[in-house]
């Protein structure tokens, strides 16, 4: 496999870079948002600047997917009017009052509540660059 050929949305990572419809770098990856249960790609939440509020980029704007690149159908002048990058709402299954432990083992694998491990930052972003320019 050559760093050219596509691959899926499944191997994004945080830190990959981000270009428009000319492959001009307008950002980073921040956050990969679907359900990989359901095989369901919902979009990517991208740093445009270290200081700025991450973007939210449909999956439909999102084009090619190459190690460590994304290229989305997107200009430039149109990845700086997207929307703000808001956080999916976790899911959990409630449970009855009186539900045993074992029902309550099963729910917690079933429906996990999401957890971030990496929190986006001004560090986070910073160290997401540096690795970007390491990598030329």
């Amino acid at each position: 496999m050559s760093a050219s050929d596509p691959v899926s949305w499944f191997v994004i990572e945080p830190g990959w870079k981000v270009v428009d419809a000319q492959g001009q770098e307008v950002g980073s990856v921040d956050e990969v948002v679907g359900d990989s249960n359901s095989d369901i790609f919902n979009g990517l939440s991208i740093s445009t600047s270290l200081l700025g509020k991450p973007r939210y980029v449909p999956s439909e704007q999102v084009g090619t997917i190459t190690p460590e690149r994304v290229q989305l159908t997107l200009t430039k002048d149109q990845v700086e009017h997207l929307g703000e990058f808001e956080e999916p709402p976790t899911s959990a299954e409630i449970l009855p009052d009186k539900a045993g432990a074992v029902r309550r083992a099963e729910s917690a694998v079933e429906a996990p509540i999401h957890s971030h491990a990496e929190r986006l930052n001004v560090l986070t972003r910073v160290v997401h660059a540096v690795r970007r320019a390491l990598r030329r």
